[in-house]
């Protein structure tokens, strides 16, 4: 089932919203300041190309002030503007309950985009 969803997702507009990913990841790793916003874009990249059976977890707490420091950068250079994209289209989505499990895929994305450093992202498919 979470290969039917995903080869769904793909074709309805998950494809084009990892490729917005990947393209931003690549413009912000352009400059030394961006490499980590970079590397956290490429990252919701790679959960919105392949989303159903995966989850987000967090991550040890060995980084410090650091994740909240860049949690904090992140929502106000452009995390916010993402947020209001995924839940855009996450209502959408759920208004029929055909389109339920895509629009809910959205918000966990959009939680995910408010605060990106400190998370990690694991595979359940084993």
């Amino acid at each position: 089932m979470k290969i039917l969803g995903n080869i769904i997702w793909l074709v309805f507009g998950g494809l084009g919203i990892a490729v917005e990913y990947f393209v931003s990841s690549l413009l912000l790793m352009i400059t030394i300041i961006g490499i980590p916003f970079g590397i956290a874009t490429l990252r919701l990249g790679i959960l919105a190309l392949w989303p159903f059976g995966s989850h987000v977890v967090d991550q040890p707490q060995d980084a410090g002030c650091l994740n909240m420091i860049m949690n904090v950068l992140w929502f106000f250079v452009g995390g916010i503007w993402i947020a209001l994209t995924h839940l855009g289209f996450g209502l959408l989505l759920s208004i029929t309950i055909v389109g339920l499990p895509w629009g809910m895929m959205h918000f966990r994305l959009m939680r995910l985009a408010l605060a990106p450093f400190g998370k990690e992202i694991v595979n359940n498919d084993f």
